[in-house]
């Protein structure tokens, strides 16, 4: 049974920074690539953040530069983190896994941790 368990969500204020974590078991974790998705309320879910299976890192524009996805294969997790966090930023945010790189249609999904930055 393949579970993607995120952690690290919160309230920060606008400026602060936060690191979130996915942790996946029940997967061959270094096939998979990784990704990041956000969804705010009233708005489409949207990935803000992947790394592919060779460990190259992409990133919507509204976050480059600000937030850093990572990966450690030997614990099965993956991290976002995020600084410079905007009111903007504001929303559940998805782990989730997918044997292609683009990370458009996941095979899996975490349940979600909740992210307010506040101004």
């Amino acid at each position: 049974q393949v579970q993607l368990v995120e952690s690290g969500g919160g309230l920060v204020q606008a400026g602060g920074s936060l690191r979130l974590s996915c942790a996946a078991s029940g997967l061959t974790f270094r096939s998979y690539a990784m990704g990041w998705y956000r969804q705010a309320p009233g708005k489409q879910r949207e990935l803000v953040a992947l790394s592919t299976m060779s460990y190259s890192p992409k990133y919507v524009d509204s976050v480059k530069g600000r937030f850093t996805i990572s990966r450690d294969d030997a614990k099965n997790t993956v991290y976002l983190q995020m600084s410079s966090l905007k009111p903007e930023d504001t929303a559940v945010y998805y782990c989730a896994a997918d044997l292609s790189d683009d990370v458009v249609d996941p095979l899996w999904w975490g349940q979600g941790t909740q992210v307010t930055v506040s101004s």
